[in-house]
């Protein structure tokens, strides 16, 4: 499979809160995730369509961000019973609340999202959502880009007073 997709996260403060919190949102050729997820199922006229936001690394424990993005999860653990990970959470900022999940598959030369699904919604069909196919060396170093940046930005644990 060849590459056909380029992969960057951008980092927006929430207002709301105090101290800061921010969310993580992917966006594929330039275009955030969000926009793209809530133009499909808005197509495949799925009710309610949209309301996803950013991941907050700050209110769910992801571990490393960079290895989190590649699917790199112990065997036997949360994420890997999921068979996937969250790529989008609610626009509520809570990820469990309305989350879109997406299977990641890493080889030498590739980073694969597909098998999108949204887990409240079981019968919604996603199959042509997607693939999106990233050049490995860019997915890599736009996630350790990301990290670096992340984490010199904010702390990743949870916040215990929210």
């Amino acid at each position: 499979m060849k590459a056909n997709a380029s992969v960057s996260f951008s980092v927006e403060e929430l207002v709301e809160y105090n101290p800061a919190v921010y969310s993580v949102t992917p966006a594929i050729n330039g275009t955030p995730l969000t926009q793209l997820i809530t133009a499909f199922e808005s197509g495949q006229q799925f009710e309610p369509a949209g309301g996803y936001g950013g991941l907050v690394p700050q209110f769910f424990d992801y571990g490393p961000l960079d290895r989190y993005l590649v699917g790199d999860c112990a065997p036997g653990s949360y994420w890997d019973d999921l068979d996937g990970i969250y790529v989008l959470g609610c626009d509520c900022g809570e990820v469990g609340c309305w989350p879109l999940l997406c299977r990641v598959t890493v080889d030498v030369e590739t980073v694969v999202w597909d098998g999108f699904k949204q887990p409240h919604r079981p019968e919604r069909d996603y199959s042509r959502f997607g693939p999106f196919v990233f050049d490995a060396a860019q997915y890599r170093s736009a996630a350790n880009q990301f990290q670096v940046r992340f984490s010199g930005t904010v702390s990743t644990e949870p916040e215990k007073n929210l």
